[in-house]
């Protein structure tokens, strides 16, 4: 499975999953179409699913243009977020999996950002795309889930294997470890990272994926047990050290 890297819009990514072998393709949270038709028609290849993480347009926008050209393709989407998906074809539930071709993947359900928010990740390749769940050095807002709903999104995938690419939906890595550095500034590995990702930037390089490993050294929203965080959030609890970086970085 070839997954081709779309950036869209200001700062989005759309993933196409490839299957050269049978000249088929799936795409990850088409927030808009035109890019992946250019795409399939460059690869000759056939659309057959659309795997949805959750309802914001900057997700969701290019689905009805893509079925409108391959009407066949199914529409996978949490079960939460019936008639919030446009074309909702398959409802998912954790625990569920689903398939691309012979590549299977594990439906994790991660709310927080959005109460029906859910995750895909393949096993056999290694392959996470979170959405707006965990972004590289950070995490999403908090729209419509608690912080304890978050903590325990974000604990599930920070369990994942180490080597597992983290493939999220937008390019905010270096402002999210601007504001990492102001609240776990003496953490070495954060420091290199911030440097790498500089330069990447200055080049116009993207800076997705990531893996868990790397976000469970540098990312503060996976490391609200470590001491550096407590004191700068002031409070132990897990949720409520989250909850209170959270909301520093909502006006950072």
């Amino acid at each position: 499975m070839r997954i081709l890297q779309l950036p869209v819009l200001r700062d989005n990514y759309v993933y196409l999953l490839h299957d050269p072998d049978t000249a088929t393709a799936a795409v990850v949270d088409p927030a808009v179409a035109e890019p992946v038709l250019e795409k399939l028609a460059e690869l000759q290849a056939d659309l057959v699913a659309i795997f949805n993480t959750h309802h914001h347009h900057d997700h969701v926008g290019g689905n009805l243009l893509l079925l409108a050209r391959y009407p066949q393709a199914a529409v996978y989407a949490s079960g939460v977020d019936r008639d919030r998906i446009p074309g909702q074809t398959v409802e998912l539930a954790a625990g569920q999996t689903v398939l691309f071709n012979r590549h299977m993947a594990q439906v994790l359900f991660v709310p927080g950002h959005t109460r029906g928010h859910i995750a895909y990740y393949f096993p056999e390749s290694g392959d996470l795309f979170c959405g707006d769940t965990l972004f590289a050095g950070g995490c999403g807002r908090l729209f419509e889930g608690t912080p304890q709903q978050m903590l325990g999104s974000l604990d599930q995938l920070r369990q994942l294997p180490e080597p597992t690419r983290v493939w999220c939906a937008h390019e905010y890595t270096l402002n999210n470890l601007k504001f990492a550095l102001t609240v776990d500034g003496d953490n070495p590995d954060l420091q290199a990272r911030y440097r790498a990702v500089e330069a990447l930037r200055q080049v116009g390089s993207p800076t997705v994926p990531s893996t868990i490993g790397e976000e469970q050294r540098t990312n503060p929203f996976l490391r609200w047990d470590q001491p550096a965080l407590q004191a700068a959030a002031g409070i132990q609890e897990p949720a409520r050290v989250l909850a209170r970086i959270r909301g520093m970085k909502d006006h950072f």
